[in-house]
């Protein structure tokens, strides 16, 4: 029940935003950053050891939002994807990620927003953990929609400046779904064994920061905490993304790029197929190379 009234309001905001002016575009702010980083290690009759290597990374940030009188609606889109070439095993991704998020609020003071939110993670290709050995199996371990996280919440948004916001939610539908026949037989991702779907009803915290840390150096951190009513309750889902660009000139840029996940419902399953149950997940990424930003 909740799930469909859920859907049902989300419906209405798109009815309501479609229905106005369409001409005047003075209420959008709209830009984004697309960008394109590159390594490459050769060896030569190297003594200490290694392997040549070649990886490439494209990213791209979008983002439109909307402000007239006490609404505000904000939509950002991250799409990133990397591959890796390392000595004579085949070439493997490196970084995969879809993320949508839209957010509408009516103004109900000077910082308060009522506020309704989407947000939806996936990925755009399978994802192996990779045998140790030569002739190894390698096992699948995710692919488009499997997994994919869908939140419906209703909340209070909390934004004192354009730098920081603090969305609070009482009432969230968490939707794990897993679209696939291999992963969702082995109950992958939460799912129970056969199923492609896991609803989950809970309550979440959503922190954003987007700020000019120093000259040419911006910085943007988005933390998701969710905690489900269930026999679970306080036992914490965390996703907290973190980026630093560092602008060299108007094309040239270095970044950091951080991602810890933990998910209880989660576990983790090493090279050699063994689970090893819920672990803290961290990715890092250092890149260097082009981007433009529009």
């Amino acid at each position: 029940m909740t799930r469909n009234l859920l859907f049902v309001f989300f419906a209405l905001i798109c009815l309501n935003l479609s229905a106005q002016e369409t001409q005047d575009t003075s209420y959008w702010k709209k830009g984004g950053m697309a960008s394109l980083s590159f390594s490459q290690t050769s060896l030569s009759n190297w003594s200490g050891g290694g392997d040549n290597a070649i990886s490439t990374n494209v990213q791209l940030n979008l983002f439109a939002n909307y402000t007239k009188a006490k609404n505000a609606w904000d939509n950002t889109l991250k799409l990133e994807y990397g591959l890796l070439k390392q000595g004579d095993a085949g070439t493997r991704k490196s970084i995969d990620k879809i993320d949508f998020v839209t957010k509408y609020g009516h103004q109900a003071s000077k910082k308060w927003y009522y506020t309704a939110l989407l947000d939806f993670k996936t990925q755009f290709a399978k994802g192996y953990n990779y045998g140790k050995n030569e002739g190894d199996i390698d096992q699948k371990v995710s692919n488009f929609l499997a997994p994919a996280y869908l939140l419906l919440s209703l909340g209070m948004d909390y934004k004192p400046n354009e730098t920081f916001s603090a969305y609070l939610s009482p009432i969230t539908g968490k939707i794990t779904i897993v679209n696939d026949d291999y992963l969702s037989g082995l109950g992958a991702f939460g799912v129970d064994p056969g199923d492609k779907i896991r609803y989950e009803f809970g309550a979440l915290t959503k922190f954003t920061l987007k700020k000019s840390i120093a000259k040419n150096v911006d910085l943007k951190s988005t933390l998701d905490l969710f905690t489900a009513y269930s026999d679970s309750f306080g036992n914490i889902d965390v996703n907290w993304d973190l980026m630093i660009n560092m602008k060299v000139n108007e094309f040239l840029t270095a970044s950091i790029n951080t991602t810890l996940v933990y998910d209880d419902d989660v576990e983790y399953v090493n090279k050699d197929g063994i689970n090893k149950g819920v672990k803290v997940q961290f990715k890092e990424i250092l890149g260097i190379g082009l981007s433009y930003k529009f």
